[in-house]
Formats: structure tokens, sequence, C-alpha cells
């Protein structure tokens, strides 16, 4: 989950919430005043881009146009994307995907990817639960994962919600209520299901899991996937996992939590706000993103269609954060940057240990990406060391080449190399299943 650097917000005044930092107030202002400056910049792109007018056709208004969209994205306030996956292909037959929520509460929605078959098939095809980041974007982020998975798995994602939208009356968010949401997701979907966890759920879904185990529930899920999580940061630290301990929790508790403001139904909720997230992003790798942008000017003046679209469909879905609650981020940051509870032991859940040596029902598959630069090499291996009752030959671990965090999970290695030796892993999990829980009974 990346943390990002931030330049130190103005701390947190103790007491009254009305004498709380004023930051995301100053933010929403800021954003309010920008409002006359982008309806004259919409009004000036269109008169630069109207075919009835001679400067259209010239550098100079393919320019002026141009400085107008990147004015207006780089001002812009990106909503939820959509998730866009009308369709599928099952077996060779392109198929219609609804997407519906089944199950919900205030944090977060469990959606189901129906595909809307025309016949059935030969054979019942996996289940997967996809558990997404709470770590600033939107499961949006994963579409690329749920389109690699939907033509051969039926597939299932948590949504997580943008706390600024959930009001107060609404109740706390913590890592507690995650791992509780987790095992109630599993518990709906009835068992005979798979987990995957894509980076920082890599701790709450083994947290879930180990006391689904404990418990001797039998709707625990019959594998799981963990990629690119940070399950033991201690191993080959990245700067992200550096910052986390030379600052501290407090640093954190002091810069970067604040109230949600009016309009919004969150009102006065403590978040680390999603702007404030977005500024940490953009500052890991701040020389790229300025690169990025020069680029989309010259391709709109050079008329490159495509190489512009590209752009916009990456950075429409980068640029969308949410806000999450401040006790489930700084619990995060204490447990898993800070303290490393999980690997050393001292994790617990509700006041009562967590323990992964329980685990012996579940199979367990760690993904890792060469170049990661946010969970670094070695950090979700880890997890195979903690859970020593899973039999060797149901355990895999797996390192792509040649790809960073995001390709654990998005891109052309992920669909041509991850995704079939994740579909093998799950059909072997599933069909050693039976022989397992009886030598376990």
């Amino acid at each position: 989950m990346p943390i990002g650097e931030f330049g130190g917000a103005p701390p947190l005044v103790e007491g009254s919430a009305g004498l709380t930092t004023p930051l995301y107030w100053m933010y929403e202002m800021a954003q309010a005043s920008l409002n006359p400056a982008r309806a004259v910049t919409d009004a000036t792109k269109i008169l630069f881009q109207n075919p009835l007018n001679p400067w259209t056709h010239t550098e100079f208004g393919k320019s002026v146009a141009a400085a107008c969209e990147l004015f207006e994205r780089t001002t812009r306030r990106y909503g939820k994307p959509e998730w866009n996956l009308p369709t599928t292909e099952v077996n060779g037959v392109r198929t219609e995907v609804e997407v519906r929520s089944i199950w919900e509460k205030p944090f977060c929605r469990l959606l189901h990817f129906d595909r809307k078959l025309t016949r059935p098939l030969r054979a019942p095809q996996p289940r997967v639960l996809i558990v997404a980041p709470m770590s600033g974007h939107y499961a949006t982020l994963l579409r690329g994962t749920v389109e690699a998975f939907l033509p051969t798995h039926e597939v299932y994602i948590t949504d997580w919600a943008d706390a600024r939208m959930v009001p107060l009356a609404a109740g706390r968010f913590d890592l507690d209520d995650y791992v509780d949401y987790v095992i109630e997701m599993l518990h709906t979907l009835g068992g005979n299901i798979h987990i995957i966890a894509v980076c920082q759920p890599s701790v709450p879904v083994v947290a879930a899991v180990s006391v689904m185990e404990a418990n001797n529930d039998p709707f625990v899920p019959l594998s799981m996937t963990l990629m690119g999580g940070p399950i033991d940061t201690r191993r080959n630290p990245t700067a992200v996992n550096n910052l986390a301990e030379e600052r501290g929790i407090e640093w954190f508790r002091n810069n970067v939590i604040t109230k949600v403001p009016f309009p919004h139904p969150g009102v006065m909720r403590d978040v680390y706000p999603g702007f404030l997230q977005l500024n940490g992003f953009i500052s890991m790798n701040f020389d790229r993103h300025m690169d990025a942008h020069k680029s989309l000017f010259a391709n709109l003046v050079k008329g490159d269609g495509d190489l512009v679209d590209k752009h916009r469909e990456f950075y429409d879905e980068y640029l969308a954060v949410m806000d999450l609650t401040a006790e489930y981020y700084l619990q995060t940051v204490d447990l898993v940057f800070v303290k490393h509870a999980l690997p050393k032991g001292e994790m617990t859940h509700r006041g009562k240990p967590v323990n992964p040596a329980k685990i012996r029902r579940v199979a367990l598959m760690t993904v890792e990406g060469e170049k990661d630069d946010i969970s670094g090499l070695g950090q979700t291996e880890a997890t195979h060391a903690l859970c020593t009752a899973i039999p060797s030959h149901r355990r895999v671990h797996y390192v792509q080449k040649g790809v960073g965090h995001y390709g654990v999970f998005n891109g052309s290695r992920f669909r041509s190399e991850i995704v079939p030796r994740i579909s093998d892993f799950m059909v072997s999990a599933a069909n050693t299943r039976l022989s397992l829980v009886a030598a376990a009974e």
C-alpha cells in the first residue's frame, strides 16, 4: 500500500472538532475557486476545436486546444470510474456481463460479474473472490485483473466505499472490521471459492483465513493467492517501507489525518483524504508523470488519437482516489509497516491471536514481481514460513520476471504468464481438497 512522501501538512489540533486543521476545507475551496477558470477553458477549447474556426487547423489553434485540455485534466476532480466490462468470451462465445451487488455493508459491496451464458458449461469453472486494495484507488484499478479471469472463472470482487461518502452514524471501520468483512463475504459465497488478495489485502486476508481455520469454519476458501502483498516488510524493504519506519505512526496521525468537510455525507469523519494520497502517489514518480503530460500535449497537437486515448484511460483511473478511514489507515501503517505484527506473531483480531500456522485446509500461492518497488521481493513469499501446517505440495511461489508492482496484477505478462499459473493452481487445489479434509478430520 503506497504511503507516499508529504511536505508536512499542519498538525491536528487536539480538542474540539471545530478546531481541527482546515486542510480538507481549503482543498474544497480551492476546487470551487477553479470552477470559473475551468468554464472559460472549456469554452476556449470548444472554440479552437470548431471546424468552422480557421485557427482550428493551425499549429497555434491546436496548441491552444491542447493547453486547455491539459489544464482541465490537471485541475479536475476525478470521480469513481465505471467497470466498462459489458462482455467477455466464454468458450469462444461472446457473452454479456452484468455487474451485480450481492452483499453490502456501509464500507463495502461484494460485486458479482454475472456472465449471461447462453448454453451450459461442460464443467463448472472456478469461483474466485478478488479482494481489491483499500489503499486509495477504487476497485476498478483491477479492471484488467477481472477481465483476465472472466473467460474462465466466476468472478467476485470487493468494492470498497469512499469514506467521505459514509455517514458518521455508520460507525468506525478499522483493520478488525476489514477481517470481519472478508469472513462475512466468504460465508455469503457459501464455500467452494478461491480467494485472491492483491497487494494491501494480503495481510487481512491471511488474518481472516487464520481466524476461520482456528474456528474450524466450513467456509474457508479452497485456495489463497497473495499477489505483491506486504506480509513481512522487513525483507528487502522499499522506500515505502522505510518511510513508515522513519516517520513513525505519530507523524502520520499528525500530518495526514483530517476531517471530512460539509457537504459530503461523511462530514466530520476522520480520514486520510484521497487528495493527500494522490500527492504521495505522484511524488514517488514525479518526473515520470511530468513527462507523460508533456507527451500528452505533444500528441494532442499532432493529433495522435491512439496515444492520447491511452493516456486518458490510464490517468482517468490513476487520478481517481478515495478517502480512507483514519483508524483503518493508521492501524495498517502501524501493524504492517512499523511493528510487523503478523510475521512476529503479535497480530490479534478482536483481542485474540492471529496464527497463520492454523491454516491447514487452504492451498497457498504467492506471486511477486521481479522489479516491484512497493512490496519488495520476498515480502509476499514470507507467508510460506508462517503457514507451516500447509503441506509442501499445496504451496506455490512464483516470481514474474521483468515486471514491477502494477505488472503483478495487470498487463500483457499478467495475462499470458501469471493468470494461467493461478488457474492451474486453483484446479489442483480443488481436486485435492476432499482428501485433505478427510485427512484433517
